[in-house]
């Protein structure tokens, strides 16, 4: 029954949602019941008939107010807001220019910051989950990657204090760390195939964007009601070493 679903109910906003994993996140909070908001620059992409499209830019803090006024259109709240949208620039510390770094750095972790701001007033009403989209290159560094490094990083330690100051408010707060998962994205840096980096995790295979949907739905979800302010890393053993 519809009921029965986990987050029957539900007004979730994800951002980044016109693909790679924020599409896998919308698609799996939608079937598991909620009413979702799919915030991107561009609305190109088939949604679920319980998506709607909202037209966002992460780093402007007039077009979050739209966003967070469309979601409470729906229900008059916002139960879950999943940060996923990101950006990958790479550069040694030399050649990162001053421009790269900071468009890394709005988008990656302003744009956190500005939606968790904007989202508060309107979560306070009923208490909820935001899941923040950091990296395992916010737990390790990786050469040539100094913005997208510094603001995963960044992403990890905002989460931490908004876990702290909403948590009265019966908002929980958690990061997810993905490592190398199989998007548009990434794909670029591996002409021969996403597969060569296989070998230096401990599980065999590359992750996809659904195993990080899943892992948002846990954290959306009341399964994990008792989870905040905590680092979830989904990378095939990446980060605790190599076999």
């Amino acid at each position: 029954m519809k009921d029965d679903l986990p987050l029957s109910g539900r007004v979730a906003l994800v951002t980044g949602a016109a693909g790679g994993i924020g599409a896998a996140i919308t698609d799996r909070l939608s079937a598991a019941g909620a009413k979702v908001v799919a915030a991107d620059l561009s609305g190109d992409r088939p949604v679920p008939t319980t998506t709607r499209f909202q037209s966002l830019d992460v780093t402007d803090e007039v077009s979050w107010q739209a966003a967070i006024d469309s979601c409470a259109l729906i229900e008059g709240r916002l139960d879950i807001l999943v940060n996923c949208a990101g950006i990958l620039r790479a550069a040694s510390i030399p050649d990162t220019s001053r421009a790269m770094f900071d468009q890394v750095v709005a988008v990656n972790q302003t744009g956190v910051f500005l939606g968790m701001k904007a989202a508060y007033p309107l979560m306070a009403r009923q208490g909820g989950s935001i899941v923040n989209l950091s990296s395992t290159a916010g737990i390790r560094a990786a050469a040539n990657h100094v913005a997208y490094v510094a603001s995963k990083f960044a992403v990890r330690g905002m989460t931490k204090v908004a876990a702290i100051e909403f948590g009265p408010q019966g908002i929980r707060v958690n990061s997810v760390h993905p490592g190398l998962i199989d998007t548009p994205m990434v794909t670029p840096f591996f002409p021969q195939g996403t597969g060569v980096f296989a070998p230096r995790q401990l599980l065999d295979q590359i992750g996809q964007p659904m195993d990080v949907a899943e892992l948002v739905l846990f954290l959306s979800a009341d399964a994990s009601r008792f989870c905040t302010g905590s680092e979830f890393i989904c990378d095939g053993g990446y980060v605790t070493g190599g076999r």
